[in-house]
């Protein structure tokens, strides 16, 4: 043995490795998608779970990729903790068909030619032709991928056929005698051993095709490789493991503790089989003969298939032991836990109850977005950061309530039978939206704030005081929306509009304004885009209060449904005098405060008869 030997030993092994990932990544990139779909059809029987998680393996020749797009599924709530047992069986079974692709080593010379296609040797070149031919003429769809599966699988095959060859000449230095003797004669070692390399590869049918190769050299036994085999099955799961649980949700770690489980049971049970078996006397043939990759292969499909029909029945005892190493997170209780509390689908029989539900949650959500607004106006004239996080906080709480108010409405209309009935949910439903994005404004305006702290600049006096009367009329609107929605106001709904065209006439004259400040230096030029933002945020706050305000008209008036936009376009066109008044008045009101003089706006002319 020399030093070229052993270079050519692991030039061979990364070639193997390589030629493995390329072929997996490209069988994933080219069916992930239809994978995903299959598997998230699966349905409670374990059987049918099974045969899918052994044939997406197969297919994919990773249990690691299989497991991991399961735990991806249970994570997303497409698949539960429980439908993913009998996929994680499955895919366990199925890497061993990677085996049984290499054991293609021992089809000898002498073979026929139709066999002789099926060597390494003859596989290798063809696949790596084939590979290079879709890869340069791109002839079909998806040629590059599927091109890239071809060359993955003969640089595999040319890996293998480097091994072999150098593992024939260390034979010769009786180096591999004494290494799997050794392993032979202490079980536990030859377990570690397993564990360890499935480990740092991070894949079991790596592990078991360097086992494979290393049988051509004569000297493996059975008795030096089961314990092998067996240890491959612990480390290529912690592996899995490891990968699930990064950044991972409870039930997506518990899949990887289910692998975990279910490898420690196989591996006590092949261990202990092995031995009562042994002892009986029925291995004597098999014991302390050489094994070739045929019966490597034979051994890891045989041991695999054998401990998930045993242990299928048992896959409930695995999934209560993960429920008790992987806790649920004591969950922080919201404050608004008793009003979501009352979103119960027992109402759902008792409409009346269901939909007070309804309101009172959206009152807790309009209520908490409007007090974080408010929060935001003041960080804007002195930012401090507890009010911040406490604002970021209650968005969370924000977010939560109407998580579950969407969904519950969803669950409830099916449910309903009466107009009326539907018509106040489709006001509820879309007001939801329209009170969680008031609450995305007040973070908006709140980082808004933050920034200009963090740059260590501020806003004018003047401008401060030009937003001190935006505010204001902000402020008059949400009190007109809290009254329309709470009390189902309409006339309150009808003074909603002229408000907003009023704070969209106050944002133009402030933009003008700054614009100004900026030419002469009065405002920081550093400070503009926080204003042009800020100017954005309270245009959309008013933008969702006429939202509000329009959802109630039309659940009153359910005949303006489909004109709601005529409604509206007559009333800013000036056709409407309740509303022209309405308008005047909060004009003189609010601009006076600016200093701007009194006008008044004239309403549209009459259209000839």
């Amino acid at each position: 043995m020399d030093f070229f030997n052993v270079i050519s030993l692991l030039g061979g092994l990364a070639m193997f490795l390589y030629g493995m990932r390329l072929m997996g990544d490209s069988l994933k990139e080219n069916s992930s998608g239809t994978l995903k779909k299959a598997m998230s059809k699966v349905t409670n029987n374990p059987f049918k779970a099974f045969i899918l998680g052994l044939l997406v393996t197969a297919l994919i020749q990773s249990s690691t990729a299989t497991i991991v797009i399961t735990a991806g599924l249970v994570a997303g709530g497409i698949l539960s903790l429980h439908q993913s047992l009998g996929i994680i069986v499955g895919a366990n079974v199925g890497t061993t068909v990677t085996g049984q692709i290499i054991r293609l080593l021992d089809i000898d010379s002498s073979a026929s030619n139709i066999l002789r296609i099926f060597q390494p040797s003859t596989l290798a070149p063809i696949a790596l032709i084939i590979g290079i031919a879709l890869i340069m003429t791109s002839v079909i769809k998806n040629s590059r991928s599927i091109g890239n599966i071809a060359i993955g699988f003969g640089i595999l095959f040319s890996g293998l056929l480097n091994m072999t060859g150098a593992v024939n000449t260390l034979n010769e230095s009786g180096i591999i005698e004494k290494l799997f003797s050794g392993l032979g004669k202490n079980p536990l070692l030859g377990y570690a051993t397993g564990a360890g390399v499935a480990f740092m590869l991070q894949s079991s049918s790596a592990t078991i095709g360097i086992l494979q190769a290393f049988s051509s050299s004569g000297q493996l036994t059975f008795k030096a490789i089961y314990s092998v085999i067996v240890g491959v099955y612990l480390g290529d799961c912690v592996t899995t493991a490891i990968v699930i649980s990064i950044g991972s949700k409870t039930e997506a770690r518990r899949v990887g503790i289910v692998n975990i489980l279910f490898n420690l049971a196989k591996s006590i049970l092949v261990l202990a089989g092995v031995v009562i078996v042994h002892k009986l006397g029925l291995l004597d043939r098999l014991w302390n003969a050489p094994v070739n990759s045929s019966i490597i292969a034979n051994t890891n499909t045989v041991f695999n298939l054998c401990c998930a029909l045993l242990l299928l029945p048992l896959l409930g005892v695995f999934e209560k032991l993960s429920l008790r190493i992987v806790k649920d997170k004591p969950a922080k209780e919201s404050k608004y836990k008793p009003v979501t509390d009352t979103l119960n689908p027992v109402f759902f029989n008792t409409p009346a109850l269901a939909l007070q539900s309804c309101y009172k949650t959206l009152l807790a959500i309009f209520t908490a977005s409007r007090a974080n607004i408010e929060k935001s106006f003041g960080l804007l004239k002195e930012y401090d950061p507890e009010v911040h996080k406490q604002i970021l906080a209650e968005e969370d709480e924000i977010d939560h309530m109407t998580d579950q108010i969407s969904k519950y409405m969803v669950d409830f209309l099916p449910h309903l039978q009466i107009d009326n009935h539907i018509a106040i949910l489709n006001q509820y439903y879309k007001i939801t939206s329209e009170f969680e994005r008031l609450g995305d404004h007040a973070v908006n305006i709140a980082a808004h704030a933050e920034t200009l702290k963090k740059n260590e600049t501020s806003l004018s006096a003047a401008a401060i005081s030009e937003l001190a009367v935006l505010e204001s009329v902000l402020t008059n609107i949400l009190d007109e929306t809290e009254q329309t929605f709470a009390k189902r106001d309409v006339e309150a709904a009808a003074r909603i509009e002229p408000l907003v065209q009023v704070a969209g006439d106050l944002i133009a004259v402030l933009r003008r304004n700054h614009l100004k400040r900026m030419s002469t230096g009065e405002c920081n030029t550093l400070a503009d885009t926080t204003f042009t933002g800020l100017m954005v945020e309270f245009q959309r706050i008013g933008d969702v209060c006429s939202n509000v305000g329009a959802a109630t008209v039309v659940r009153v008036h359910p005949e303006l449904a489909d004109h709601e936009h005529l409604y509206f376009e007559k009333l800013h066109s000036g056709g409407d005098e309740s509303f022209n008044a309405a308008y005047n008045r909060a004009y003189q009101h609010y601009f006076a405060l600016l200093g701007v003089p009194k006008q008044v706006r004239e309403p549209a002319p009459a259209e000839a008869e």
